[in-house]
């Protein structure tokens, strides 16, 4: 992995210089299986800060295993990934609030050994990532959690393509709440959630779900039956949040 700082169109008009992983927001997913062990090597080609990764997917002590990597040198890190779920990985620099903020935040599964109950009738495997924007030229709208955009996976939704699907498909969503600060209402507008996976353990399952909570550094999946064709908007049900971006369309032929 690497970090360094990438200029990237995040809404329309508006270009962020984004500090990221491997250059985009959000960072690459990682994949991996419940019990393996995870190798990291990690390159800071930022010049003018150093940057680290927090893995909440892992037990360890967070002064040696997520301790800053200064300009221009690298680091090598390894962790047991035991608990099973859906993860959020952030820089843990701080001020962690702003490292976050400008995009420095990712995804890790770890599978479940024995998976989910469900796996077998899953036709379609989304993932997204919510989080904020904030203005550059005002520092004030990050202290005071005023975005002026809230997004799914680092675009407006002006800016995303509909996601395919089939009329009677089951869909899986595995969803990350990177904030840094606002709590994900999370919702498809024309579906009820049959199955929700709280950060992703197969232990902590729910039913009938209308809107789940994420916490800002929380996770979930969800899962539906879409019962007729159409166009679904997944959204945040903080609708100030929707208005300021956070949706997508799942489409069904």
């Amino acid at each position: 992995m690497t970090a360094q700082v990438t200029k990237l169109k995040i809404a329309p008009g508006i270009i962020h210089q984004a500090w990221t992983f491997n250059g985009t927001v959000p960072g690459p997913i990682l994949k991996v299986n419940q019990g393996d062990t995870l190798h990291i090597s990690f390159k800071n080609l930022d010049p003018n800060m150093p940057h680290s990764v927090d893995f909440h997917a892992v037990n360890a002590s967070p002064s040696k295993n997520f301790a800053n990597i200064l300009p221009n040198k690298s680091g090598e890190f390894v962790y047991t990934t035991d608990t099973p779920g859906i993860f959020m990985y952030h820089c843990d620099t701080e001020p962690v609030l702003e490292h976050v903020a400008n995009g420095m935040f990712g995804m890790i599964i770890v599978k479940p050994k024995s998976g989910y109950p469900t796996d077998n009738q899953v036709d379609r495997t989304f993932t997204l990532i919510q989080s904020e924007w904030y203005d550059e030229s005002n520092s004030n709208s990050l202290q005071n959690g005023t975005p002026q955009a809230v997004v799914f996976n680092g675009k407006d939704f002006s800016m995303q393509k509909p996601l395919a699907a089939r009329n009677g498909e089951r869909i899986r969503l595995e969803i990350v709440n990177a904030g840094p600060n606002h709590f994900s209402a999370f919702h498809v507008i024309g579906a009820v959630f049959d199955r929700v996976y709280l950060n992703g353990n197969p232990a902590d399952m729910l039913h009938g779900q209308q809107t789940v909570t994420i916490p800002p550094g929380g996770s979930a999946i969800v899962e539906f039956v879409v019962k007729e064709k159409g166009d679904y908007p997944i959204i945040s049900h903080s609708l100030m949040d929707m208005q300021k971006g956070a949706k997508i369309i799942l489409h069904a032929e």
